[in-house]
């Protein structure tokens, strides 16, 4: 009888020793693979940059109506005078094409393209359904919490008027916070299309649990495409006043 409560101590006990080296391999070893994807990354952005800048993109002469569908240039009830408009061409999923960085609470990451698992891994990911940040509507981007790095561990620090910052092969692209939120997992009209250009950034809420998701919206303040952004925003409010 003795021999038994031993072995199912040390049974529990060993357990236990698992369970706690598994979860501090998800918290700090998972961030090993991510920083090894993130050098990677950055080393591919650095080539890409180059190359692209090197020609630089011509922009497309557009003009602004009350209602542009996501990802077309296609527009009705112009107003009078066109608008540029730098266009980026879409990214292979699970390849790097930019950086994002948050001055306040010192993040400094590659971004990829795509919101699979294996994808999140090496950093925060696009929603391919959403413009590229920098593009007019509503760019969404995803980030682990506190595994893998945990790019968006202190997004819950930011603030209206906070700057985020996003480069790309056509430069860089600066946003403003206008408002954090809590939502539900189910709440996907926060990935809805906007008039202008925005920012999203989502992620996990509260820390260490998926229960909910922390929301920040941003808005374009600066960058290739703001004069296109604001122009509009101008045309809707014209439009509804």
């Amino acid at each position: 009888m003795r021999r038994k409560i031993r072995i199912a101590g040390w049974s529990m006990v060993w357990s236990g020793i698992f369970l706690l080296a598994f979860a501090g391999w998800q918290l700090y070893g998972t961030g090993i693979s991510t920083a090894r994807a993130q050098t990677e990354a950055r080393a591919v952005l650095a080539d890409t940059f180059e190359q692209r800048r090197a020609e630089p993109v011509q922009p497309k002469l557009v003009t602004v109506a009350t209602s542009v569908p996501a990802g077309t240039t296609t527009v009705t009830n112009p107003t009078p005078e066109p608008v540029e408009l730098y266009p980026e061409d879409p990214v292979p999923e699970g390849e790097p094409f930019g950086v994002i960085r948050i001055p306040k609470i010192g993040l400094d990451v590659a971004i990829f393209e795509g919101v699979d698992p294996e994808t999140l891994k090496k950093g925060p990911g696009h929603m391919p359904w959403t413009p590229l940040p920098g593009q007019p509507g509503n760019a969404v981007i995803s980030g682990h919490r506190t595994t893998y790095g945990a790019p968006f561990f202190d997004l819950d620090l930011l603030e209206p008027g906070d700057i985020i910052e996003v480069e790309t092969a056509i430069g860089l692209h600066r946003y403003e916070v206008r408002e954090t939120i809590i939502v539900d997992p189910t709440d996907v009209w926060v990935t809805e299309n906007r008039r202008g250009a925005w920012l999203t950034l989502t992620t996990c809420a509260p820390k260490y649990s998926a229960r909910q998701r922390l929301i920040i919206f941003a808005e374009l303040v600066e960058g290739p495409n703001y004069e296109f952004a604001q122009a509009a925003v101008e045309a809707f409010l014209q439009d509804v006043g």
